[in-house]
């Protein structure tokens, strides 16, 4: 399953970037990271059938473990890809919270745009490593 991050801004060259490309680089699926200006820009068509997830203070605060859990159902499933949507300043409208299969909020606090992307990187490597069979030291 292709997991796929669509961010809106420019992300550059960041000591967020080179945290973001080293988790996605340790990843065994098949990654993807397209940006988008803060508004407009064409996001590229979907590997069907698809999920969606939408990066939302008002979405599940998720354990690594559920997160896993839910990647694993869908991928078993046959779903091809994910997409992970990460908005811009003011969020995601009220369509594109209702058309996701799943909000996620990492904690109730707010966090920056980058932060949120190499915080999405690191738990999708966590989760596909959890799904691995790798021991998580979480775990029991």
């Amino acid at each position: 399953m292709l997991l796929h991050i669509v961010a809106r801004g420019k992300i550059g060259r960041s000591p967020e970037a080179e945290l973001v490309d080293r988790y996605l680089t340790r990843i065994a699926w098949d990654t993807k990271l397209t940006e988008l200006p803060d508004t407009g820009g064409k996001i590229p068509p979907t590997k069907d059938p698809h999920r969606t997830v939408a990066l939302d203070e008002k979405g599940r605060d998720l354990s690594s473990e559920q997160l896993a859990e839910i990647l694993g159902q869908w991928r078993d499933g046959g779903i091809r890809e994910t997409r992970f949507l990460i908005g811009a300043a003011d969020g995601h409208s009220e369509a594109q919270r209702q058309e996701a299969d799943l909000l996620l909020a990492f904690g109730s606090a707010t966090w920056p745009h980058l932060l949120a992307r190499a915080m999405l990187a690191e738990q999708l490597y966590r989760a596909t490593s959890i799904l691995a069979g790798h021991p998580y030291h979480r775990a029991g």
